[in-house]
Order: structure tokens, then sequence, then C-alpha cells
């Protein structure tokens, strides 16, 4: 156990029974605990393996490499349709979660199978990603832009993509894309 982690278990809340009993299985995998992005990670050798964490709705082991694991219980969730590699096993009370604790150990040791392989999920490129119109038509009339654009890292390109492209009504595509258009030109993705 992590002293860094404790907080999380100890602050109580929605999930507090939960997470108690997804520490205890994810402890029994020989993990080492850690905090990251305010979860409990788990890792081995100092890689991310799985992770614990909650939302409104559902608590969650989040299984960082789960796109290429073995799934025979079909139990592995794509958070959304934009996430590649990670895949998650939702919980909405603690009894699913003992209920199934010999199929989550297993599924650990999947997890851990696969992170010693070395395997490595296959991303999707940037240039496969839709442009949206309304962005599209922008680089298209403003060359400065499009370079601009084209210099930024693949994942502040991605960034934009997803963050455009995300909107459902075009006014809003269109409204994001000309918020956007100065920090594009500066080099700096949409958390920057």
């Amino acid at each position: 156990m992590s002293s860094k982690a404790d907080f999380y278990f100890n602050k109580g809340g929605k999930w507090h029974n939960e997470f108690a009993e997804m520490r205890k299985i994810a402890l029994s995998g020989g993990l080492s605990e850690d905090l990251k992005w305010g979860c409990p990670c788990y890792t081995q050798d100092g890689r991310n393996v799985v992770l614990i964490h909650g939302f409104k709705e559902y608590c969650a082991f989040l299984f960082f490499k789960g796109a290429i694991m073995k799934d025979p219980k079909k139990l592995l969730v794509r958070q959304t349709p934009n996430v590649q590699s990670a895949r998650q096993i939702r919980f909405t009370e603690a009894t699913q979660i003992a209920k199934i604790a010999p199929t989550l150990r297993t599924y650990i040791k999947e997890a851990i199978r696969v992170e010693k392989s070395g395997q490595k999920v296959a991303m999707k490129k940037t240039s496969s990603f839709i442009v949206p119109e309304e962005f599209r038509e922008q680089l298209d009339r403003n060359p400065a832009l499009s370079a601009a654009f084209r210099s930024l890292t693949p994942g502040r390109q991605r960034g934009y993509l997803f963050f455009f492209g995300s909107a459902k009504q075009p006014e809003t595509r269109k409204s994001r894309v000309e918020k956007n258009i100065p920090r594009i030109l500066k080099g700096k993705g949409l958390d920057d």
C-alpha cells in the first residue's frame, strides 16, 4: 500500500466500499500502488497496469492496455469512442466486485502479462482523424493557420480535432474553431 493513495480510500464518499474492495484485489496481484492523476494506480516495474477511478454513475478498474488484453468474459468496456488503448470494468456496488473477484484477479494477471510482453497498442495516426468541415475551410483559406497546425505536436493536433469535432451543431464547431485560431497560430495546444 502507498501512503500517498491512502487519502483516496479514506475520504469516504459514494464509492468508498467499492474502492476498498478494488484495492484489495489490485494489491493481491503483486503490483505496486501509487497515486497518479489523483487516482490509485497499480504498476509493474514502474509501468502502469491498472487504475481505480470513480464517476457519478459507476466506479471502475481501468486497464491501460485493455484494448489488447484477452477478454473471455467480455467485461472490458471502452470509456468513449475516442479512447484507443484503455478499457474499463465498471461497477455500481461492492457486491458486484466481490462476486467476480477471482475473474478480476485473472484480468489483472492478463494485464501484467501484456505489460511484461512489451506489446504496444496500435494507435491511430493523427492523419486518420476526421477534420471537421468548419476547420478544413479555415485551413484551406489561411496558409499560416495550416502551417501552424501542421507544426503542432500530434497530440495537440488530435486535441483540437476531438474538441472541434465533438460539437454537435455546426455553429458550435465554427465558434470553437474561430476562438482557437489565435492559439493555434501561437503554437499552443488546448491546455497550454
